[in-house]
C-alpha cells in the first residue's frame, strides 16, 4: 500500500511538470495562430487533454475485461462520470486555488460569450444524452438519431467557437504568451517546430503520467475492496480527468481565466456529445438509479454556472455550490 501511495506522488509531480510545457506551448501556439483564448482553451486545451481519457470507454466496451456486464458498466461509468466530475470537484478545486488571492467574494472572469456558449451547448448536449436512457432497446434507429445528433452538435460547436475568434481577438482577448518558451532556453529558436515539439512532450508526459496515477488508484481500490462500478463513475473520472485540470487551476493562478474556464467547459462539451453518443450506440444506456443521480447532479451543476455567468464574471463562492454537489453525489451513491 505504501509503494501505491509513493506511485500517486511520483506521478502526481510529473503530471505537473508536463501541465507546466503544455500551458506553455499551448500560449505560445495560440499567439502564433493568433486565435482567441476561447478557441485555445475550449478546444486546443480541452480535447488536447481529454482525448487520451476518451480511450477508456472505448477500450471497456470493447472488451476490456471478460464480463460484458462489467465492461458495460465501466463504459457508462466512465462516459457520465467524467463530465460530473468537471462540472463539480474541477470547478471547485480552481476556485479553491484562488480564493486566496481574490478573496471568498472574488471573482473569475472568462470570457463571457464563449463561457456560456460551452454551457448551453452542453446542457443542451446533456439533456439529450439524458432523453436517450429512456429510448427501448428495440428501437435502435432512434437512438441512433440520438447519437449522430450528439455528433453533429459538436462539430457545430466547433464551427461556432472559431467563428467567434476573429471578433474576440479583435476584442482583445486573443491568446498571449508572457513567459518564454521552454525548450527555447535550452538555446533553440521558437518557431512553429518547436512549439509542437514542446506541445507533444507534455501531451505524452501528461498522458503518462495520467496513465501511471490511474494504475495507482486502481491498486489503491482493489485494496480497498472497491467496485467496478464504483471504479467507473468515481474513482476513474477523478483519476483520468483530475490531473489533467492542472492546466485550469495554472492558469486561473496567472490571471488566464478564459484559458482556464475553457480548459473545462470545452472538454465538459466535448464529453457530453461525442462519449454519450458511443454510449448510447454500444451499452444498454438505461436510466439506473446510480446513472440517473449523477446525470441529474451534472446538469444541475452545469446550469448553477451557467445562472452565476454574469459579464462581471463568476463569484467564487458560487463554485464552492458546486464542489457540494460533488459531495451529495458521494454520499447518495456511496449510501446505496
Amino acid at each position: 500500500m505504501t509503494m501505491l501511495f509513493i506511485e500517486l506522488a511520483l506521478m502526481l509531480a510529473i503530471i505537473l511538470i508536463a501541465a507546466e510545457l503544455f500551458t506553455n506551448a499551448l500560449e505560445h501556439l495560440g499567439e502564433r495562430l493568433g486565435i482567441s483564448e476561447g478557441v485555445t482553451g475550449s478546444l486546443f486545451a480541452a480535447v488536447g487533454t481529454a482525448l487520451p481519457e476518451t480511450t477508456v470507454p472505448i477500450i471497456a466496451l470493447l472488451g476490456g475485461t471478460a464480463s460484458r456486464a462489467v465492461n458495460e458498466e465501466i463504459g457508462v461509468g466512465a462516459i457520465l462520470g467524467a463530465p460530473l466530475m468537471l462540472a463539480t470537484l474541477s470547478t471547485c478545486l480552481m476556485a479553491f486555488a484562488i480564493i486566496k488571492s481574490r478573496g471568498l467574494r472574488g471573482r473569475i472572469v472568462p470570457e463571457h460569450t464563449g463561457f456560456t456558449r460551452d454551457l448551453n451547448f452542453f446542457l443542451f448536449a446533456f439533456l439529450i444524452a439524458c432523453a436517450a436512457m429512456f429510448v427501448p432497446h428495440h428501437a435502435w434507429q432512434v437512438r441512433a438519431l440520438f447519437g449522430a445528433g450528439l455528433v453533429a452538435l459538436y462539430v457545430v460547436y466547433v464551427i461556432s467557437t472559431f467563428r467567434a475568434s476573429a471578433k474576440l481577438v479583435e476584442g482583445g482577448h486573443g491568446t498571449e504568451a508572457p513567459e518564454t518558451l521552454f525548450v527555447s532556453r535550452l538555446g533553440l529558436k521558437t518557431s512553429l517546430g518547436t512549439i509542437m515539439l514542446q506541445f507533444f512532450v507534455g501531451i505524452v508526459l501528461l498522458v503518462g503520467g495520467a496513465k501511471g496515477f490511474i494504475h495507482g488508484v486502481e491498486g489503491v481500490s482493489h485494496a480497498l475492496g472497491i467496485s467496478a462500478l464504483l471504479l467507473s463513475l468515481i474513482i476513474i473520472p477523478i483519476a483520468t480527468e483530475l490531473p489533467e485540470k492542472v492546466n485550469s487551476i495554472m492558469w486561473a493562478r496567472r490571471g488566464k481565466d478564459t484559458l482556464a474556464f475553457g480548459n473545462i467547459t470545452g472538454a465538459m462539451v466535448f464529453q457530453g456529445t461525442l462519449l454519450p453518443a458511443i454510449g448510447i450506440m454500444l451499452t444498454p444506456w438505461e436510466p439506473r438509479i446510480e446513472v440517473l443521480t449523477g446525470v441529474l447532479i451534472t446538469l444541475a451543476a452545469a446550469a448553477w454556472l451557467r445562472f452565476n455567468a454574469k459579464k462581471n464574471g463568476i463569484v467564487l463562492w458560487a463554485l464552492l455550490g458546486n464542489g457540494v454537489l460533488y459531495a451529495a453525489y458521494l454520499v447518495l451513491t456511496l449510501g446505496r
